[in-house]
């Protein structure tokens, strides 16, 4: 076996049978997986409990915060996505997440020095292109080290990580924030990155594709084009995919905007708003996102597709919830509502990220996981904030400083939208697993 400076190997190496993990335990890697999924939501969602003194600084309408909150980050992240993911199902996985912690972690702590929109808006692609790498590569390695049995809930674990960071970033973000500026907030969590990137430069190695399932990916990784068209063409594939780009508009609408709602509509402070949706997201979304990882393994041993259609319920279910939490005047009624939308709104995550993986082959796997993260981001994340920010500005003559409570609930109609494919796609599931293993 040829070994590559940093614990890698050659991509030769990594086809070989029984070159699996040599010294490196599943549950490690998933650990540090767990990290860089963390921060990178550290450095994405930062923005969001910055928002208001960075508006008044800079002297920004809500519809450039919410580009720069949304389409400057989500344009880069999500076209890029494709072809480094071509790269990671053709070289090693392990080197392309450690270059992408490093300029992600560095890209955030440069926003801290922006003087105007247009820096800002600069920073925020280059953190997009860094984080571009980390998601389709991890998901790769995730389903090489875990069977399909358990896959779903190792990725219930990395679906915390955007609650973790969630966590981290407002909590901390809030009170930097009040203490030191937001200048130094957004330098001071940009940084740690650097150091997960070296930890996993230096411990992690490259599995075997299609190890968790005794199957050697013994052809060459297809073009783009092809795996695109696969996609299309199974219906469960297809549904899965439109069903997580309707949801991430509803969903990275609303947690943009959460912060300024709460500070602009209940005079909260942004430290008070850091700890209470830190804690919320956090630690009640966190908790929902791993469930709904479990849930999906469990029932899915009865039947394929039946954890997923309970999770569309549920999805469809909370939404009567956001509208109540945006449009009552009492905190605390907002606040009993909100745990509804937080805990079951991050339930699609893990079955969504498994099933990407379960449903492409075996040399498409990064690929269809970009694609995937293309569809949801490029329209949820760039168009969700930034449609909640249009909609505030273009109903402010009507609503005065109401605008961004009507604003919110009506673009968090997309995860009803979103719930419905999601269903549809727990109906023919079943078949296009068995698509997929027709390598």
């Amino acid at each position: 076996m040829s070994a590559l400076p940093g614990g890698g190997v050659s991509a030769a190496a990594v086809e070989t049978p029984g070159a699996v993990t040599r010294g490196t335990h599943p549950y490690y890697v998933l650990a540090l997986l767990f990290l860089a999924y963390t921060f990178s939501f550290v450095d994405r969602q930062i923005l969001s409990i910055l928002f208001e003194p960075i508006k008044a600084e800079m002297e920004l309408s809500d519809t450039q915060l919410g580009f720069l909150g949304g389409l400057a980050f989500a344009l880069f992240y999500s076209t890029l996505g494709v072809p480094i993911a071509m790269l990671a199902d053709r070289s090693v996985r392990t080197r392309i997440i450690t270059v992408s912690l490093v300029v992600f972690s560095a890209m955030t702590a440069l926003c801290g020095l922006a003087q105007n929109f247009w820096h800002l808006a600069l920073a925020r692609v280059g953190v997009g292109v860094g984080e571009a790498g980390v998601n389709p590569a991890s998901h790769s390695i995730i389903a090489d080290i875990f069977p399909p049995a358990k896959r779903s809930t190792a990725m219930g674990l990395i679906a915390v990580g955007p609650n973790a960071g969630m966590l981290i970033g407002l909590a901390a973000g809030g009170i930097l924030s009040v203490q030191y500026g937001w200048r130094v907030t957004i330098m001071a969590v940009g940084l740690p990155g650097l150091l997960l990137a070296l930890i996993f430069w230096l411990t992690v190695r490259e599995p075997r594709r299609g190890g968790s399932e005794s199957r050697s990916a013994d052809v060459a990784a297809p073009p783009v084009r092809e795996s695109v068209v696969y996609m299309w063409r199974n219906r469960a594939m297809r549904h899965l995919v439109i069903g997580a780009m309707m949801k991430g508009i509803g969903g990275y609408g609303l947690v943009s905007w959460m912060p300024s709602f709460l500070i602009r509509t209940h005079d909260l402070s942004a430290a008070q708003v850091g700890l209470l949706l830190g804690v919320g997201l956090g630690v009640i979304g966190g908790l929902g996102a791993f469930l709904g990882g479990y849930l999906n393994d469990r029932l899915s041993k009865r039947r394929a597709g039946a954890g997923l259609a309970v999770i569309a319920v549920i999805t469809a279910a909370v939404y009567p919830f956001s509208v109540g939490a945006y449009l009552v005047p009492e905190l605390w009624l907002c606040a009993a509502l909100l745990v509804f939308q937080i805990f079951g709104g991050g339930m699609y995550l893990a079955p969504s990220f498994a099933l990407v993986q379960g449903l492409a082959r075996l040399r498409m796997r990064s690929v269809a996981a970009a694609v995937k993260m293309l569809a949801i981001n490029l329209i949820g994340l760039g168009l969700g904030p930034w449609a909640v920010g249009a909609l505030s500005d273009l109903l402010r003559p009507a609503f005065g400083d109401d605008s961004l409570r009507v604003a919110m609930p009506i673009v968090g109609a997309f995860a009803v939208w979103g719930a419905v494919h999601f269903y549809l796609c727990s109906r023919h599931l079943e078949r296009g697993l068995a698509e997929a293993q027709r390598d």
